[in-house]
């Protein structure tokens, strides 16, 4: 048993207690988002992913990415993870439709679950592979693990993949993480010499698991090896060529680590995914050494969310955090005080004389180090500057590595003082997810959260601006596109709202204007093209109107509202086309069936008609051109006899 773990300011509880009371410490962090909305992301990769609904065929999640693109389209962003949207659906199939409470519910059980698993893992990490003479194992560390497991239980930055459904990704893959690692303990029941290679295989099979909820899970190897080499063998690394038993195992997780990762990459079919400057600008710098210097200053910023997770936001990207592009930027700092905090943890690793030190602090940069490499930028660019959501297995380590400095504190310093600290992080702890919990309850709440935060990402401003259009307060929504315009001078889709609004307006200078320019930047912007004609038509500029339509159509073939808009200014053909593509817009029908009308085919404009009416009863006109429609065929049919 570590000296330390007595001295830590807990009750010693028994293991059913501690988890219970770990899953309630987890629950009331983020149970007041169980009525949320759907947020941000969700409404791609669940209101619109027709891989939820039902009556899509099953095999679809097998074929196409997280968001319900196909794998092999060069717009898809290559994240495969059929095994949350497997989750996703089953959600919907529940609870009959799109019904958020199903969905934010599952994901704090996940959360809680996950913080009781914490316990186990910590355990071993902490206190060793022991097991009793009827190969129990045995936790011989219940405060320290109990502690550690509480920090990750209760930490803010777990906020955004708990209460946003999105996260569930983050959790299931640590789940099965956490499974697999407790699975590959199970390997060495017999001790070193007589391990399982069943239970290896199956920690592999889990492993995989992991991976088909998000990418990370292939991480959890790595933490396998870590803990086999320093943990099972307790050995130094010139020591290996000695251990056979050890080489085979290093050298199937290396296999199975190999083939899971040649097996991700044929599944993503044209290569890995593109990103553009304004998601991950430093990836773009060409200078490297600049390049360097910003990564670090991300991994610097990350640091200090695990350890400070005040300023919490929901994006991080579009000028939110500036590059460092000289040596006098005083930013530099954090970057430098990062590496020495690292390489004080090293050192104090290796080269401690207290063997429950040296392990503690070893597993803990294992487990902050390991699973957030695939975020770092070392082998492939990612399409994010800071993403919370990543830090969520990262945050393991941390938590580790703070159980062990309250352990620390307590043996040398007064008890006391160091339980009211312990106690007071832990309160401000729970408070903080509370209180980022109820942002994530709805977009206004969440958007409006970050423009303190990230007061320079023009997204941040974008979408607060959207989120005040959709709830009609234009006025303010022009306030915060035009900043976000601002900000981000190339911002088309920011050009393109506050474009609509102006025309809504009637200020349609400025409106042709903000179109003009979002359509000169990214010329295949069809939405844009199609509201540029909407503005040039209302300003009689109709031959201008035409081309600005033609131009929307032709790069989207099935844009039904375009085709419309066209048809006005010309006639029946578009009418048709768009009906082609959606035969269920009766605003199509009525004025096609106008154009019947006073063209004289009265038949087609009596079909026309009805089949408007019947599509939507109220629309306007239609029910007074239908009745003058009905009068006239009367006295033609009068007429006639």
């Amino acid at each position: 048993m570590p000296y330390w773990d007595h001295h830590i300011p807990l009750p010693k509880l028994g293991p059913v207690h501690s988890r219970l009371v770990t899953a309630f410490v987890a629950l009331i962090c983020f149970i007041n988002g169980y009525d949320g909305d759907f947020v941000f992301d969700d409404s791609e990769a669940i209101i619109n992913n027709k891989d939820l609904n039902p009556d899509t065929p099953l095999s679809n999640i097998w074929k196409n990415d997280f968001w319900g693109s196909n794998l092999s389209s060069n717009s898809s962003h290559k994240s495969y993870r059929p095994l949350t949207v497997l989750t996703f659906r089953i959600n919907y199939l529940l609870a009959g439709g799109l019904h958020p409470i199903g969905f934010h519910v599952l994901n704090v059980a996940l959360h809680c679950v996950i913080s009781v698993l914490m316990i186990d893992v910590f355990a071993i990490l902490i206190g060793g592979l022991v097991h009793d003479g009827r190969g129990v194992k045995l936790n011989l560390s219940p405060k320290a693990s109990f502690l550690a497991a509480l920090f990750f239980a209760a930490h803010p930055v777990h906020t955004e993949s708990v209460a946003g459904i999105v996260g569930r990704a983050d959790l299931l893959c640590a789940l099965f993480f956490q499974l697999s690692f407790l699975v590959y303990c199970k390997a060495f029941q017999g001790g070193d010499k007589k391990f399982s290679v069943l239970w290896i295989f199956s920690s592999i099979l889990l492993c995989a698991v992991a991976m088909l909820c998000k990418e990370q899970g292939i991480t959890v190897l790595g933490v396998n090896a870590a803990f086999d080499i320093l943990m099972v063998c307790n050995l130094n690394i010139y020591e290996l060529a000695h251990r056979s038993g050890l080489l085979m195992r290093l050298a199937l997780l290396f296999l199975g680590g190999s083939f899971l990762l040649y097996a991700r990459w044929r599944i993503m079919g044209t290569g890995p995914p593109s990103f553009t400057e304004v998601d991950n600008p430093a990836s773009f710098a060409e200078n490297v050494i600049l390049r360097i210097v910003n990564y670090n200053y991300y991994y610097s910023l990350n640091a200090w969310l695990l350890l400070c997770p005040w300023w919490l936001c929901f994006d991080w990207s579009m000028g939110c955090v500036p590059l460092i592009k000289s040596a006098t930027d005083w930013r530099i700092v954090w970057p430098l005080l990062l590496w020495c905090c690292l390489m004080g943890l090293v050192y104090q690793a290796l080269c401690s004389q207290d063997s429950n030190k040296r392990r503690t602090l070893t597993f803990g940069l294992v487990l902050l180090v390991i699973p957030f490499l695939p975020a770092s930028n070392l082998f492939f660019r990612v399409g994010f500057v800071i993403a919370e959501r990543v830090l969520y297995l990262s945050s393991a380590g941390y938590c580790l590595i703070l159980a062990y400095a309250v352990g620390y504190c307590s043996c040398h310093w007064k008890k006391h003082k160091v339980c009211v600290a312990t106690l007071t992080l832990l309160c401000v702890n729970v408070a903080r997810s509370a209180q980022r919990s109820q942002h994530w309850r709805s977009e206004q709440s969440l958007f409006t959260s970050a423009v303190s935060v990230c007061p320079l990402n023009a997204k941040v401003h974008y979408n607060v601006g959207k989120n005040l259009a959709d709830r009609g307060n234009q006025s303010a929504a022009i306030k915060y596109y035009r900043e976000a315009v601002r900000l981000h001078p190339k911002y088309v889709h920011a050009m393109n709202n506050l474009g609509n609004i102006l025309k809504e307006r009637n200020e349609l200078k400025e409106a042709e204007e903000l179109l003009s320019s979002a359509v000169h930047i990214q010329p295949d912007f069809a939405a844009a093209w199609m509201n540029l004609g909407i503005v040039q038509n209302s300003l009689k500029k109709l031959d201008e109107a035409e081309q600005s339509y033609r131009n929307a159509i032709r790069f989207r073939k099935k844009y039904p509202d375009c085709y419309y808009n066209l048809g006005r200014l010309e006639s029946e053909g578009f009418f048709l086309n768009a009906l082609k593509i959606n035969p269920n817009v009766a605003s199509c029908h009525g004025n096609l069936a106008v154009l019947y009308h006073r063209w004289g085919k009265l038949d087609l404009a009596k079909r026309h008609y009805e089949l408007s009416l019947r599509l939507d009863p109220s629309a306007p006109g239609t029910k007074e051109n239908y009745n003058m429609l009905k009068r006239k065929l009367e006295q033609r049919q009068r007429t006639v006899g």
